[in-house]
């Protein structure tokens, strides 16, 4: 992953995205890409070949934000996308030495909140994915969240945990956007790059829709998930920024009220705690 012309490469691959017919364009003759041509995309965004020719090809760097706006809507991207595609033609400081890196906190009091849910699963995060903390029942809806695990690593090479996704395919892609999201235009970070570079060895899926250059910030979704012990369930998971922190997320599921899910859920949380459970039996008698 080479960061030297990130604006070029991002242009190559959502051009690549976008058929003639999609903008109106007709798509018979011989093509020797599978999308836009460079000259297809200059005319519809009102600019030269050769300008955008030297955009793609990283020997103008600096072009104005009604041009990439315009480049945009002829790509068809979405506001987030296009927001990124501005970042990327912002002048860059060249890359000072990098602080080693330090572990992760997860504020004490964010730890004594989620551990305090003994009905709700949640995590905490950061920007790669690495699951930093952890409650029980979210370690008894898959024991990948757990401190240590790298969530998208896991995704995408765990064979339990695509068994456990029905949604597995939104959820690898939209795992991935999420990423591009969260490294922004700094494509160089070390660990970032450790990242990329294992899971395009290992996935072909990975590497198919890191080429895609998509980008969508982490947000809340619904989770369908068929659990080895409990069934299929179906939760709703909300993404918030930890603030003060150097990008952690709290990753919190619930279910619909009264529904089988929320049902399903409560037992899997007697079943991820079974001294408690027998205390209550014997407390009971």
């Amino acid at each position: 992953m080479d960061g030297s012309n990130a604006l070029g490469e991002f242009l190559r691959a959502r051009r690549a995205l976008v058929r003639p017919h999609d903008v109106g364009l007709p798509g018979g003759g011989l093509r020797r890409v599978p999308g836009l041509r460079r000259e297809e995309v200059a005319m519809l965004a009102g600019i030269s070949s050769d300008y955008y020719l030297r955009l793609e090809q990283g020997r103008d760097r600096n072009p104005s934000v009604q041009v990439l706006e315009a480049i945009a809507r002829v790509l068809r991207l979405d506001p987030d996308t296009t927001a990124h595609l501005v970042a990327l033609a912002q002048d860059r400081p060249a890359p000072a030495a990098r602080p080693g890196r330090r572990a992760e906190q997860v504020p004490p009091s964010l730890r004594l909140l989620i551990d305090g849910w003994p009905r709700t699963p949640a995590y905490v995060q950061n920007r790669y994915t690495d699951c930093l903390a952890a409650n029980a029942l979210a370690t008894a809806l898959t024991p990948n969240y757990a401190p240590g695990v790298n969530l998208l690593r896991a995704v995408f090479l765990d064979p339990a945990e695509r068994a456990l996704r029905r949604d597995w395919t939104d959820l690898t892609a939209e795992g991935v956007a999420a990423l591009r999201s969260a490294a922004g235009t700094d494509p160089d970070d070390p660990r970032l790059r450790d990242l990329v570079g294992e899971l395009s060895l290992r996935s072909e899926r990975f590497r198919t829709l890191w080429a895609r250059h998509e980008v969508r910030p982490r947000r809340g979704r619904v989770s369908h998930l068929t659990h080895p012990q409990v069934g299929d369930l179906d939760l709703h998971s909300d993404k918030l920024s930890v603030d003060g922190t150097d990008g952690l997320t709290l990753v919190v599921f619930h279910a619909e009220p009264g529904s089988r899910s929320a049902e399903l859920l409560d037992i899997l949380g007697s079943l991820s705690a079974p001294d408690e459970t027998a205390r209550d039996r014997v407390e009971e008698q």
